[in-house]
């Protein structure tokens, strides 16, 4: 695809099915999704590379009440609140402390776990007024389809940090054996992601991963969940053209370049045309990206033999802070 980005009028109607699904992974319910409709203005490879646009008059002032701090109410429902707790597990010597909302004490069908970037916490991601709404409706996705939905606490963007994550995965899939676990990745909480893809049994509890507003790592392309297709999950990218932290063109090339090392990898990316480093926690269409990911991680997980303890995760790659 060329540099430039093409740009035409026009609206595409997005609408997402399973088609033939996976075992029993769910297919996630319409909610609300005329509110939180995409403006797609042009795509490219099939559809897998989306050209969004981001349209500060509908898609900031129109959605909130109070502009970045409070979304509509049309945008949000609170019955999520019944099920959402504040937590702390200790395990493995590890202290970590995170909220979740349906099914987290055991029996989800799927598992979404939010990684905040930096100056972030776990409260972000549970904050159902923030970013037009749109935490809300994830939320309200995940558990009104069964599943569980979780933001955590982690000591830092290295090692450390992607221990945290671990602990609380490895104690996720103990209660909920065999559901997907989707790592949503926000800014430097990219960097905890890539971290676990180098662990091998952080790698085999990861079903599929979402990089907003975040960058990437070179090693991706030695690991197994690249070269190995039966190792293979779903990657979602989402970015703004205008973000002035992390450029759009970086998460550009490694979805080419995944692309054209590997035609059958399952990976998308939604750029949001005049968006900022925050616009995809704004924009990024929950349904659409969870009934595409879900049975491709469900696929992956099945595929995962029994791996030993996990090994030393290594230092992070230096990466542009936000």
């Amino acid at each position: 695809m060329a540099g430039v980005i093409p740009i035409s009028a026009g609206l595409l109607a997005v609408a997402s099915t399973f088609g033939a699904a996976f075992g029993a992974a769910p297919t996630l319910a319409p909610y609300k999704d005329d509110l939180f409709a995409n403006q797609v203005i042009e795509t490219d490879h099939g559809g897998d590379y989306r050209f969004i646009q981001y349209d500060r008059e509908r898609d900031l002032y129109g959605r909130d009440e109070v502009v970045e701090k409070k979304a509509k109410p049309e945008y949000v429902s609170l019955d999520p609140s019944k099920t959402q707790v504040d937590r702390v597990l200790e395990r493995g010597g590890r202290t970590v402390r995170y909220e979740g909302a349906g099914k987290v004490s055991g029996g989800a069908a799927f598992v979404v776990i939010f990684l905040h970037g930096d100056r972030g916490n776990r409260h972000q991601a549970m904050d159902d007024w923030s970013f037009g709404g749109n935490f809300n409706r994830l939320k309200n996705l995940v558990v009104r389809n069964g599943g569980a939905y979780l933001s955590t606490d982690f000591t830092n963007f290295g090692r450390r940090g992607a221990d945290d994550v671990l602990v609380l995965m490895q104690a996720v899939a103990e209660v909920s054996p065999g559901a997907p676990i989707i790592l949503a990745c926000s800014s430097r909480g990219g960097e905890v992601c890539f971290r676990l893809l180098e662990d091998r049994e952080g790698a085999a509890l990861v079903g599929g991963m979402l990089l907003l507003n975040a960058g990437n790592e070179e090693s991706f392309f030695e690991l197994p969940v690249y070269t190995d297709p039966a190792r293979h999950i779903p990657i979602f990218i989402g970015h703004g053209s205008s973000d002035s932290l992390i450029p759009w063109m970086t998460q550009q090339l490694f979805f080419e370049q995944v692309k054209q090392g590997m035609p059958s990898y399952p990976i998308r990316f939604d750029l949001f045309v005049e968006g900022r480093h925050g616009t995809p926690l704004r924009l990024t269409d929950w349904r659409r990206v969870l009934n595409w990911m879900i049975p491709l991680a469900g696929e992956a997980g099945a595929t995962a033999s029994t791996v030993p303890a996990a090994a030393d995760v290594p230092s992070p790659v230096a990466s542009p802070r936000r």
